[in-house]
């Protein structure tokens, strides 16, 4: 007799189905326990797990030899998670339970010696997944609220071995857990309590209403982390699609809590210490990294040049495609990467920059030194660069500004709401209608500049300030503004004002901007360059 169980092996935050075969052998003198079927170290130790765990409930192994297949046999097979099905199979195989109660049935979860059913992650995406199979999902009771979530499949959420046979016995009926508390509106901190930077106020408003990348550069102190941890407090809650893609890559990360999930954007913001793999995924078990768990939410990178080259144009590719491919040498793991790109960093190593009190006495070198550890390319992803200047004492003696969080929420929700109007006109998911995102017939449609914007952005890229991406980016970025400003079309203040944010450079050689506005006789981006710059 072959008893059966359905499970799941993950494939990034997918859940694939896997075919758990139990049969058992021959009438040798001792037990002999073998577990097949490409399974990783972690599996391969379940057998000793099941072992403990049925001795932990008074049951003992028979006498024969006990094959276990995980089916497809060319699948890798990673994790704990497959230890309950494993056993509920085996008790199938034994007549501990009726051979037909884990029909309509799929099971994850790890056991301990003593029978209990430990927690693992990836409870969401194995019930979603289930529940396309048309089969319910046995779970650890401690991941039940999490799994609930799932829409209408049938979930059983047991503590114990003891307790699932039970009910399946009939003696004991476990009740359907019910879905974690879903929280949102978490406390931000304000944008009321920066005082000065009304430039890098404005930038990061842009940013917020587009979704475009943003880099603050300027010396320690003056306010960069501040604003980028306000950033947040201007972006809208999660849509129900984005919440449930979002929860299920911390799923598999193993990050949600008593199945509470939360329709707060995510804020990452790893150390610039953490390694590549820290950044895009990987390890041993292939696990999401800071830019996956980022995803549909804000990656911040403090300190920018400070990470390793490598790490930093490991995200290149995730900027263009919002998504990272993990590649092994007999799978490639695909994790969700959508994700808002916002950094900060110091002019130069000892931070001052070029001018001021404090400056540096190896400029302009020093700076171009240091801001060549980051590349190019990555600079060129980033839409817009601004310039905090020193917070002086006239500044902090400064009463509060009368606009806060709440008021420059309100215009970015606004902004938000056009794009996605022009989302649904021309056929796309609004959720994914952000001007960050716009492209082809899209991008043609909406952004296309007056003539008068089209002559300077001809300007620009003429001067060689603009690559073919700078070039699409600047569309954008001046479509963002003029959503902002309420306008239907593109003019030319919106071209030049995202033109003084696109820089090919930054620190002391960045006047690529100044020249732009001063050649194209726009006194107001030709201030606000100044403004910015200075």
């Amino acid at each position: 007799m072959v008893a059966r169980v359905v499970t799941v092996a993950f494939d990034g935050v997918e859940a694939r189905r896997v075919d758990v075969e139990v049969q058992l052998v021959g009438q040798d003198q001792q037990t002999v326990f073998n577990i097949v079927g490409l399974p990783d170290k972690a599996v391969a130790e379940s057998r000793e797990r099941v072992r403990g765990a049925f001795a932990g409930i008074g049951l003992a192994l028979p006498s024969r030899r006990i094959i276990a297949n995980l089916a497809p046999a060319d699948l890798p097979k990673e994790g704990s998670h497959f230890d309950l099905p494993i056993a509920l199979a085996l008790m199938a195989a034994m007549g501990v339970i009726g051979p037909d109660a884990l029909d309509g049935w799929a099971a994850i979860g790890e056991l301990g010696l003593d029978g209990q059913i430990a927690r693992v992650g990836g409870a969401l995406p194995a019930a979603v997944a289930a529940d396309a199979l048309g089969l319910g999902l046995i779970c650890p009771e401690a991941t039940g609220p999490e799994a609930a979530w799932a829409g209408g499949a049938r979930i059983l959420a047991p503590r114990s071995l003891i307790a699932l046979i039970n009910h399946f016995k009939g003696s004991q009926v476990l009740r359907a857990p019910e879905p974690g508390p879903l929280a949102g509106g978490k406390a931000v901190p304000d944008l009321r309590e920066v005082k000065g930077q009304e430039g890098a106020k404005r930038a990061l408003e842009i940013a917020a209403a587009g979704g475009h990348n943003l880099l603050f550069i300027g010396p320690p102190g003056s306010g960069k982390s501040m604003m980028a941890q306000r950033l947040p407090g201007l972006l809208p809650p999660l849509t129900s699609q984005e919440l449930l893609e979002t929860s299920m890559v911390w799923s598999v990360a193993g990050l949600i809590e008593r199945g509470a999930l939360t329709r707060d954007r995510p804020f990452r913001s790893p150390h610039h210490s953490a390694s590549m793999a820290a950044l895009t995924g990987g390890g041993l078990r292939a696990k999401p990294g800071e830019a996956s768990l980022a995803h549909n939410g804000v990656l911040f990178l403090d300190e920018l040049p400070e990470y390793s080259a490598q790490a930093l144009d490991s995200l290149r590719a995730p900027l263009e495609t919002g998504e990272i491919v993990v590649a092994r040498a007999n799978a490639h793991i695909r994790y969700p990467a959508r994700f808002q790109l916002v950094a900060a960093m110091n002019p130069c190593r000892c931070g001052m920059g070029g001018a001021g009190r404090g400056a540096c006495g190896k400029a302009p070198r020093c700076q171009r030194d240091y801001q060549n550890r980051v590349s190019g390319p990555m600079f060129d992803r980033i839409d817009l660069t601004v310039e905090t200047p020193p917070v002086t004492a006239a500044d902090m003696i400064l009463p509060p500004p009368s606009e806060g969080t709440a008021e420059a929420r309100a215009r970015v929700a606004a902004a938000r709401a056009l794009q996605e109007d022009r989302a649904r006109a021309a056929g796309l998911d609004p959720a994914q209608g952000l001007n960050a995102r716009a492209s082809g017939e899209a991008l043609d449609r909406f952004a296309t500049p007056d003539e008068a914007g089209r002559m300077l952005l001809m300007r620009a890229g003429e001067a060689g300030g603009l690559t073919a991406r700078g070039w699409t980016r600047t569309l954008r970025l001046a479509r963002t503004i003029a959503d902002l400003d309420g306008c239907d079309g593109v003019l030319r203040r919106h071209i030049a004002e995202a033109l003084i944010y696109r820089r090919n450079t930054v620190g002391a050689e960045a006047d690529f901007d100044r020249r732009v506005a001063a050649r194209s006789g726009l006194a107001e981006a030709a201030g606000r360059a100044a403004f910015i710059h200075d």
